[in-house]
């Protein structure tokens, strides 16, 4: 296989997925997570996936405000990229996803290449009633398991076109194979340009399981449609983050880590801080004989507008 020479580490700081209960390490005010994004930098990670919270009790939110409290630190303390995500909730409008994209206009997007069960519900039955910090938090799990993450032809459409006249990349979330046929078509139909930046998840409930055979599917299988048109990643959800990881670096792929994605550092141990996974898959990727891009060697292989056209 051809290996690429450098590894882009992307950090996922806090997502939409983990609440507080789950982890004293998950940061959901602004000054945790500005602090928690610089960190991550400092330690190895040139790009920065991005998501924001209610301050006051950690819900997920999709508020431009909020992302307004943190951006700016995070941009004036760190080179790093910026990648705000257009998932963000898993009960709102396209439209309201799309929303701190349009105002702050990133350098990086993330967009879903296609709807799908996501549930987590399972997490509920490891806390008891009285254990939760939070009075939304233990719903918000607990019906997981009726959700549809909606990702339709058509909101990739308005994504895309709302999001256009900003020269934002996107890293397309694929988890399943079919994600990938949806995005070679989206490719064919002309809404995205070469390269495009695929981020293989596996793990997710709902979506291709955490196993290194479907790594190597997905990756033959992205092989297969877009020939030379495209850059990679591996993000594995929860136990498989790291072996995920490790195995995709030697594969000549890019890596993703953060506690949006695992709460871990190892079995059983929860992790500090998103700063001490990166620097683990770091030392992985460097033990490992390959090197760590930095954020314009980054900017350079993903082919970014720069860090000085965004708005914030």
């Amino acid at each position: 296989m051809t290996r690429q020479k450098k590894t882009v580490i992307t950090c996922a700081i806090t997502g939409a997925i983990h609440t507080p209960t789950m982890s004293d390490a998950l940061p959901y005010t602004a000054d945790d997570i500005a602090g928690q994004a610089v960190a991550a930098a400092e330690a190895g990670a040139s790009v920065l996936h991005l998501h924001a919270r209610n301050p006051k009790d950690g819900s997920v939110s999709l508020d431009p405000d909020h992302f307004a409290a943190f951006l700016p630190r995070i941009k004036q303390a760190t080179d790093a990229v910026i990648n705000i995500s257009t998932g963000g909730s898993l009960k709102t409008s396209i439209e309201d996803r799309i929303a701190p994209a349009m105002r702050f206009s990133p350098e990086m997007c993330s967009l879903n290449m296609g709807s799908m069960n996501f549930s987590f519900h399972s997490l509920a039955n490891r806390y008891g009633d009285d254990d939760w910090k939070f009075d939304w938090e233990k719903e918000y799990v607990e019906q997981s398991d009726t959700y549809i993450f909606r990702n339709t032809f058509r909101d990739i459409k308005t994504v895309e076109n709302a999001l256009a006249p900003h020269n934002i990349k996107f890293e397309h979330e694929c988890y399943d194979l079919g994600h990938l046929y949806n995005l070679k078509f989206c490719m064919d139909i002309g809404l995205f340009k070469a390269p495009v930046f695929v981020q293989f998840i596996f793990g997710i409930l709902g979506g291709i399981g955490p196993e290194v055979d479907n790594l190597i599917f997905m990756k033959r299988t992205a092989d297969r449609l877009f020939g030379d048109d495209y850059r990679w990643s591996v993000l594995g959800a929860g136990g498989s983050q790291m072996p995920l990881a490790a195995t995709a670096s030697q594969m000549g792929g890019n890596v993703r880590v953060g506690l949006e994605d695992s709460l871990f550092i190892s079995r059983g141990k929860l992790a500090e801080s998103n700063a001490q996974q990166v620097a683990k898959i770091k030392r992985i990727v460097e033990d490992l004989g390959s090197e760590v891009a930095t954020p314009d060697e980054a900017r350079e292989m993903l082919a970014l507008k720069g860090g000085d056209q965004v708005a914030f």
